[in-house]
C-alpha cells in the first residue's frame, strides 16, 4: 500500500514536471533527393578572418570613441546653465513667468480631462476644428493673392509684438 502511494506521489510530481518543461524544437531531416553531389562547406583561411574581425573591432572602437568625445560633461552643461541663470536681470519675473505657465499647463490639462469625460463633445469639437482647418486652407492657403494677404498679415503682426510699428 506504502509502495503505491509513493508510486503515485511520484507519477503526478513527473506528470506536473512534464507539464511546466518547455517544448524543445524538434529537429527533422529532410531525404534530399538530388543528382547532384553535395559540395564541400566553404572554407576561408584564418588571415583573412583576423584582418576583417581586426577592421571590424578598429571600426567599433573609433566609432566609442568619437561618441564618448562628443558626450556633454555634466559639470560643463550645469557651468552653462548657472552663467545663463546669472546673466539674467529679472530673476523673480522669470520664475513668476516659469511658475504660471505651470500652472496654467496643470489647468489647461484638468480642462480637457473634463472635455473629454463628456460623451459627444470630444467628437463635435474635433469637427469644428476640422471645418475652420477647412475654412483656413481655403480662404488663406489655396490661392497666391490670399497667400500674399496672409504673409502682410503676419508680418504686421509681428511688427505689433516687437513695438517696432
Amino acid at each position: 500500500m506504502a509502495t503505491t502511494a509513493y508510486a503515485a506521489a511520484t507519477s503526478t510530481s513527473m506528470a506536473a514536471t512534464a507539464v511546466m518543461l518547455p517544448r524543445l524544437p524538434t529537429v527533422t531531416t529532410t531525404a534530399r533527393f538530388s543528382a547532384l553531389p553535395a559540395l564541400p562547406a566553404r572554407s576561408f583561411s584564418t588571415s583573412i578572418k583576423q584582418v576583417s574581425e581586426s577592421k571590424r573591432s578598429s571600426l567599433f572602437q573609433i566609432k566609442a570613441s568619437e561618441d564618448a568625445s562628443s558626450a556633454p560633461d555634466a559639470n560643463e552643461l550645469f557651468n552653462d546653465l548657472k552663467e545663463k541663470w546669472d546673466a539674467v536681470e529679472n530673476k523673480s519675473t522669470v520664475i513668476i513667468y516659469g511658475g504660471g505657465a505651470v500652472v496654467a499647463i496643470w489647468i489647461s490639462s484638468i480642462l480637457i480631462g473634463a472635455v473629454n469625460s463628456v460623451p459627444l463633445l470630444p467628437k463635435i469639437l474635433e469637427l469644428v476644428g476640422l471645418g475652420y482647418t477647412g475654412w483656413f486652407v481655403y480662404r488663406y492657403l489655396l490661392f497666391k493673392s490670399s497667400r500674399k494677404e496672409l504673409a502682410t498679415d503676419i508680418e504686421s503682426i509681428k511688427k505689433k509684438i516687437a513695438g517696432t510699428e
